[in-house]
């Protein structure tokens, strides 16, 4: 069958993977202490509840803590070598795991012990000897508050009509893994897309039709793309974006072929009663790829990708162009 590519280069492997899997899963606690006796103790309690994870020290716990981003920290003050307060001075001053409420659970009860932990952003306190019901209530507490912090953020990087990522929440994916392919000297694409002719659907079957288009075709993203990494968004009005991280340019070029193929060939029913039929629409997809050195700059490689785009609809639409090299 006959590619609508306009330009392909040839580079190494394409893309491979499957989805990933969603499914509800309970929230989750590091329990730090040095004490066994401590860490079976607040396991009992907790661990009908929660997935409970444990350390014995602060630099185990650091580690543990960006390994398995939990929900929420239980921090023993008391421990040789590095004591909470230490800890949770590290925890606050790195940046993948500052937001982790962090609660003291210590024999200490002065409210000099109080004030410094709370100075250092310590959520909360739980003393010993332990109380099933005050630990259970106090834990409860800090997690119905991540619980929603994250609801509230979720909905702010979701957009209401086809429910797939926003832009703001393309943008903040963008800086994360251009950071990795930095580090990771790898390639990262990008694609943008653009729907053919929306505004004369618009015209012809109304605004309702249109957010029908508009839902339809995000879900196409759902089967074309392949490993849990690719990120597609909804980028504003008909464009849309996917984001794939370690994927050359050939390999994108695949991605966006898929694309455009399964929407040319979705059909979407008219919703309107005006008997002019079911819909059938195109899309066009600009290409880009780079492997990005400290150098390079994020809004250029979107410039680039919106050009290739631009190349795409001049040349006839419904085809796929890569930027230029």
């Amino acid at each position: 069958m006959e590619s609508n590519t306009e330009k392909i280069n040839n580079n190494s492997n394409g893309v491979s993977g499957t989805k990933a899997q969603s499914k509800t899963k309970k929230n989750s606690l590091l329990i730090v202490d040095d004490e066994n006796a401590n860490l079976k103790i607040l396991t009992h309690i907790l661990g009908q509840d929660y997935t409970i994870y444990t350390a014995t020290n602060g630099k185990n716990a650091i580690k543990k803590a960006l390994e398995l981003l939990p929900d929420m920290i239980l921090l023993d003050i008391l421990m040789p070598e590095m004591d909470g307060y230490q800890t949770l001075s590290i925890i606050k001053n790195t940046e993948i795991i500052n937001k982790i409420p962090v609660v003291f659970i210590t024999g200490l009860d002065s409210e000099e012990d109080e004030e410094k932990g709370l100075s250092l952003d310590a959520a909360d306190y739980i003393t010993k000897p332990f109380s099933a019901p005050v630990v259970k209530l106090r834990v409860r507490n800090q997690i119905q508050i991540v619980n929603q912090m994250r609801t509230i953020e979720h909905l702010s990087m979701i957009d209401q009509l086809t429910h797939l990522p926003n832009r703001r929440s393309f943008d903040n994916r963008l800086v994360v893994e251009w950071r990795q392919a930095i580090r990771e000297q790898t390639h990262i694409s990008l694609l943008m897309m653009d729907l053919d002719k929306f505004k004369s659907f618009n015209d012809t079957y109304g605004h309702q039709q249109g957010d029908v288009i508009l839902k339809v075709v995000s879900k196409v993203f759902d089967d074309s793309l392949r490993r849990p990494a690719d990120f597609a968004a909804r980028w504003g009005g008909e464009e849309f974006t996917v984001l794939l991280p370690n994927t050359p340019l050939e390999g994108a070029i695949e991605v966006a072929e898929n694309i455009r193929s399964n929407v040319e060939k979705t059909i979407i029913k008219n919703t309107t009663g005006d008997n002019k039929g079911d819909i059938k629409i195109t899309i066009s997809i600009g290409v880009n790829s780079v492997m990005p050195t400290q150098q390079d700059s994020i809004d250029t490689f979107i410039t680039n990708a919106d050009e290739a785009l631009y190349i795409a609809k001049k040349t006839g639409r419904n085809k796929v162009a890569a930027a230029p090299a």
